[in-house]
This record gives C-alpha cells, structure tokens and sequence, in this order.
C-alpha cells in the first residue's frame, strides 16, 4: 500500500507541477508579443514627444510590420522604430553598391571609367537591375564585405548567387550609410558623397515616392527606394530618403514588410514621412510639400523562386 500511496502522490505532484507552469509559459507569451513603440529623442524642446506621437498615429490602423530611422543633425533628433529588425533590401542595396565602388576607386586612387559612371547613374536614377549586377559581379564580395566593415554597417548581409536584392538590412545600418552619404567622415571622399548624393537627386519621377513625400520645398531631396514580393512576408517596400535645407539635415529610412499589395507598403512610408517632414519643418509662406507620383515605380529584382 505505501508505494502504491507514494506513486499516486508522485503522479498527483507531476500534474499539479504542469499545470503551475503552463500559466507561466502562457503569461510570458503577450510581453513577447508586445508591439514595438517608437523612441525619439531631441535638443529642441517638446520636438520629441510630438514626433513620436505623429509617427505613431501615421502607423495606426496600419497592417504590415514597419521600421523606421530618423536622424536630424541640426536639432539632435533621433527616432526608432524596429531598428535592428532585419529586411530583405530590394533596390536600396544600390546605394550600398554605388558606396563600395567608391570606396574601393579612392582606396586605389583612381577615378571610375566612363563605364562605371554609366552603369552607376542607371543603377540609381533608373534603378537598373542589370547595371547592379554588372557592378555587383565586378566588385565581388570581398570588397562588398569590407565596404560595410569600414562603413560599421555590422549587420549588413549581402545576398548570395548573386541576389543583391536579397541583401539583409536594417535601419541602425541604412542610416549610417546616409549619414557617411552626407556628411564628411574618413570612409567616402567629398567627391563621391557630392556624386552619391547627386545621382539621388536625379531618380526618376516615377521613382521618387516614399520618403519625399510632405517634403518643403525649402529642402533638398534626395532618394532610393525598393520594393520586392515574396511567398513569405508578402510585399517589402522600402524608402531611403536625405534631405537639407530650412536650417535642417535629415535623413529618413523607412522598411517595410507584410504588405498586401505594393501600393498599401508605399502609403504607409508616405503616411510617416509627411508626419515627419511636418514636425521638422513646419510650413511657411510660399513653402510647398511634395507630392509624389500617383502611379509609383521601381524595378523588380531577380530573387529564387522559391521562398
């Protein structure tokens, strides 16, 4: 009788023990699950609360799952959202491209040839994919890999079998490019951030959606944008975006995935940047804000079939 009595209560135990710890399991499951809030900061008074609240209202109701960068050097503004997550690049792998074949010309001390100026300005005012392949191939991953190094892009992956499209990227890194795009610094010469920033000056009208949206007049533009559709994760649209002027120097990255059609992906980075652009440079007299394209564009890049 006793081991009977001991097994039971041993039985009895092990269930009342399970029982305790599905609760536990099943409590930590909604704090993981938690959805993401946008973080900002600034030097200028109530700038931050009033963009986090913008932003976070531009992404409500909003399906998909979205990342967002910004960074203004003249009022020390930074705000975040998902900025680790990583995305499948798409197109906006091309200013990495263009970056590298720059950095890789100045660490050989030479100009790029006419070809390369040619390819490079259909990789990025077209979005060319053939060009990018061109390069792509020509530059080979060493010098890709050590572009991003020096860039401390660390969380950087390019694509493999020649899928630059498939790149793996996040925010923190895109907005470290744009800062080395637009600023003085050791990696990129003055030279190639003035032709960096040039060439997305001249992207296609078709082209220049995203980002640009709700920008003042008063402001340079200056853009690279992506979009891609997958089994998985459905549509990813992404736009990078600079801008300077009205006593401003910002940048925008915007990623995003889960989108239902590719038209829904670019209104979500639109929402945000409007928001954006209209904390940062409230509107004056005979100050417009740019509208992007009705009918947006940008090109498909080759990716497996599969996935």
């Amino acid at each position: 009788m006793t081991h009977r009595t001991t097994g039971r209560a041993g039985a009895l135990a092990a269930v009342v023990s399970a029982a305790l710890l599905i609760p536990a399991v099943t409590a930590a499951t909604p704090a993981a699950a938690a959805t993401p809030t946008v973080t900002c900061t600034s030097a200028k008074a109530g700038l931050a609360a009033k963009l986090k609240k913008d932003i976070t209202a531009a992404l409500s109701g909003r399906k998909g799952t979205v990342a967002v960068g910004l960074y203004d050097r003249s009022t020390k503004t930074t705000c975040t959202l998902r900025a680790t997550s990583a995305y499948d690049s798409a197109s906006t792998v091309k200013v990495t491209v263009l970056a590298t074949l720059l950095w890789d010309a100045k660490k050989h001390n030479r100009y790029l040839t006419s070809t390369e100026q040619s390819l490079a300005k259909a990789m990025i005012t077209k979005s060319d994919n053939n060009a990018t392949s061109k390069l792509w191939k020509q530059l080979g991953m060493t010098k890709i890999k050590g572009f991003l190094k020096a860039a401390g892009m660390t969380k950087t992956v390019p694509g493999t079998g020649g899928y630059w499209g498939l790149t793996q990227e996040n925010v923190n890194d895109e907005q470290k490019l744009l800062q080395l795009i637009t600023a003085k610094n050791s990696v990129l010469s003055d030279n190639s951030r003035d032709y960096i920033q040039k060439l997305m000056g001249q992207v296609v009208s078709s082209q220049r959606w995203g980002t640009p949206a709700g920008a003042p007049s008063s402001v340079s533009v200056h853009v690279k944008n992506g979009w891609l559709q997958r089994s998985t994760h459905g549509w990813r649209v992404h736009s990078l975006g600079t801008f300077k002027g009205a006593g401003h120097d910002y940048m925008i990255t915007v990623l995003t995935q889960d989108n239902s059609t590719m038209n829904y992906g670019v209104t979500t980075i639109q929402n945000v940047a409007k928001a954006i652009h209209k904390d940062l440079v409230p509107t004056k007299a005979g100050v417009t804000r740019f509208t992007p394209t009705s009918q947006p564009r940008e090109a498909f890049v080759a990716v497996p079939p599969q996935g």
